[in-house]
């Protein structure tokens, strides 16, 4: 299976297109089905950046719509939440992606950007949001994984 590794910072230039980095263009490639778009491009729903889903991953997303009720609120707000500002892609000759004007200002993108690898995904972040979430990420991993593989203590000796 593709994925998505590293952190890759491109320019974005005036009409607001950039170049994914090739290591995400042949994953993306490699995951891609004919008459399917290169990926799906979306705001993410928790940080000030955008996400790329390949087309495969990004149906595994929304699979849940399909549990719910077509005519509830809950339905309809999530549908609103994953399509409205979906943007299918496919990148040009030089392996670059439009980023409509919506988007980059969700993620305050202006000149420079930094693609995340994320595994099944990828996101494209601001370099110096990108910079935080990285280290705030760190921090917050190690606390999840501090003390595995260990046995807990009683305070007792043995």
């Amino acid at each position: 299976m593709s994925v998505f590794l590293g952190t890759h910072q491109n320019r974005l230039d005036a009409k607001g297109r950039v170049s994914i980095p090739s290591a995400f263009r042949a994953a993306l490639r490699a995951r891609a089905k004919s008459g399917e778009p290169l990926a799906i491009l979306r705001p993410s729903h928790l940080h000030p950046c955008l996400e790329a889903w390949p087309a495969d991953a990004f149906a595994a997303l929304t699979r849940p719509l399909d549990e719910m009720d077509i005519f509830s609120e809950d339905h309809d707000d999530l549908a609103t939440a994953l399509y409205a500002d979906a943007y299918p892609f496919e990148a040009d000759r030089e392996g670059r992606i439009l980023l409509p004007e919506s988007l980059r200002a969700h993620a305050g993108l202006t000149d420079q950007v930094t693609f995340m690898g994320l595994g099944r995904t990828f996101q494209i972040w601001e370099p110096q949001a990108a910079a935080t979430r990285r280290a705030d990420a760190r921090v917050r991993a190690r606390s999840l994984t501090t003390g595995r593989g260990t046995l807990p203590t009683t305070g007792t000796p043995s």
